[in-house]
């Protein structure tokens, strides 16, 4: 299917795309602000610069779209039907990228938590508490585990992931 935009106008809509300070995790970020939660952002010291580091519950907390990120089973992340070569590839670099930072993090001692765009949109305060209860539990926990985020309507708080399956889906 050939795409609508003329290569210029496609350029600059792709260009607005922003990777820093988007409205879910400005979201986010105020909703663990209210919560009592103290953070830093974007820390360029740690792999993969996570977008919320809480120091003092060695943890950090990424906020993924559905789309970039592939959130599975998430009407969000479909699949461009022009130029699918060019998207697999990038999708799948995206999802190995993920999963090598989420190993180094995990490495050093981090807990890793990703919450998903579309579940921001749905029901953020039930997030944070989720949230909030697994930043306290692996303060309490010598074991850390990483933890992924998956979708409200599923019922499941979090589960436990392994990246390398993932990797090898995609």
């Amino acid at each position: 299917m050939a795409d609508k935009l003329a290569p210029a106008a496609r350029s600059r809509n792709m260009a607005q795309i922003k990777g820093k300070n988007t409205k879910p995790e400005i979201k986010l970020r105020s909703l663990l602000h209210r919560a009592g939660f103290r953070f830093r952002i974007h820390v360029n010291t740690l792999p993969g610069t996570p977008d919320i580091v809480l120091p003092r519950y060695r943890t950090v907390i990424f906020v993924n779209g559905c789309f970039w990120h592939r959130h599975e089973n998430c009407k969000y992340a479909y699949n461009p039907k022009s130029r699918q070569d060019f998207w697999q590839k990038k999708f799948s670099s995206t999802i190995k990228r993920d999963c090598e930072k989420t190993d180094k993090l995990m490495r050093a001692g981090w807990q890793v938590l990703t919450v998903w765009e579309c579940e921001l949109r749905n029901n953020p305060e039930a997030i944070v508490h989720d949230l909030a209860l697994k930043i306290i539990d692996f303060t309490n926990q010598s074991n850390r585990k990483h933890y992924t985020r998956e979708s409200p309507s599923t019922g499941l708080i979090a589960t436990l992931v392994s990246c390398y399956t993932t990797a090898e889906e995609a």
